[in-house]
């Protein structure tokens, strides 16, 4: 049984502890079967990215921080053979940068970049989620955390169906 997660935040600011939106999205046998969503209080105010978004203070004001969301969060990740996000990099750096604001290790997962997989596997002019979404006929609403996720579980999983090596 083949079990990965694929993972995508949205962040407040250019602190990667400033994490305001998280999706995971659980795969078994290639099948999805679990989806998790949600809004975060960053430990600051200031938003700069609401233009690329649309998350606001005022909209996660009330919102759990990292902290309290993380430990039901990461039951997702229970099982899985890696981890996989679109420029892996950000999100394994947001995810270290919250984890270690509350005082906590980073998951211990290998890491897959569908970046990286999109690269090696079709000829496109952009390896950009949108167009790879585009390429592989996946729905997806940018930027919204839980659509991300999706759309990059789906390109793992149109790379497995192609017989692609995806941990290399």
């Amino acid at each position: 049984m083949t079990a990965f997660a694929s993972i995508d935040f949205e962040t407040a600011d250019h602190g990667p502890d400033s994490a305001c939106a998280v999706a995971i999205v659980r795969v078994e046998d290639g099948m999805i079967v679990r989806r998790e969503h949600r809004l975060l209080r960053p430990p600051r105010r200031r938003f700069v990215f609401t233009p690329i978004h649309g998350i606001a203070w005022e909209d996660v004001r009330s919102a759990p921080t990292f902290a309290e969301a993380w430990p039901q969060l990461q039951e997702s990740l229970d099982g899985i053979d890696f981890l996989a996000a679109h420029n892996a990099s950000f999100d394994r750096r947001v995810l270290g940068a919250c984890c270690g604001a509350a005082g906590w290790g980073s998951p211990e997962h290998r890491w897959v970049c569908t970046v990286r997989l999109s690269r090696r596997l079709w000829k496109l002019h952009s390896h950009a989620l949108p167009n790879v979404c585009r390429h592989l006929g996946v729905p997806l609403r940018h930027h919204e955390a839980l659509s991300d996720a999706e759309a990059c579980a789906r390109i793992v999983l149109a790379a497995m169906r192609d017989g692609a090596e995806v941990l290399t």
